[in-house]
């Protein structure tokens, strides 16, 4: 439902979500939690992939992997030259090992990452260090959880 709050009217629903800046955009889950937040304006392609991308995270905290691996993917499919399909490509690579425990969605994400995307964070993240070492190692994590699950 979107609701509309003018900055110095309705001051304290500004403080609530600490928007610093206008226009700030947040999607909510349905407990009013914040899960994206889009500040400033954008082109309109940027807009709409931000919100598919918000739409996709709050998919993927429910834990409705399928759900936010299609949302991802449109928006890695439809909004390519946005800054929003590298994360939208990495979460697409995270949420199909997720719904499927199939590690090879993560090299097949590492590998897309490094080819599609060599100049953006997501496939060497300052933040995570290397996503595609994350990504290996969650699929080794896998292999390792799945070969212990065999032989019992």
């Amino acid at each position: 439902m979107p609701v509309r709050a003018h900055i110095k009217e309705q001051k304290p629903t500004f403080e609530r979500f600490n928007a610093q800046w206008t226009p700030t955009i947040l999607l909510l889950d349905s407990a009013g939690a914040g899960k994206h937040r889009i500040e400033g304006f954008l082109p309109v392609d940027d807009f709409l992939a931000q919100l598919e991308l918000g739409l996709a995270k709050i998919s993927f905290r429910r834990g409705s992997y399928a759900e936010a691996e299609k949302r991802f993917r449109s928006v890695c499919d439809t909004y390519r030259g946005t800054g929003a399909t590298p994360e939208a490509c990495y979460w697409a690579g995270v949420s199909a090992y997720k719904a499927s425990n199939d590690a090879s969605h993560l090299g097949a994400t590492a590998r897309q990452l490094k080819e599609q995307f060599p100049e953006s964070e997501w496939p060497a993240s300052p933040r995570s260090g290397s996503s595609s070492r994350l990504l290996a190692r969650w699929a080794k994590i896998s292999r390792a959880r799945s070969g212990a699950s065999a032989g019992t």
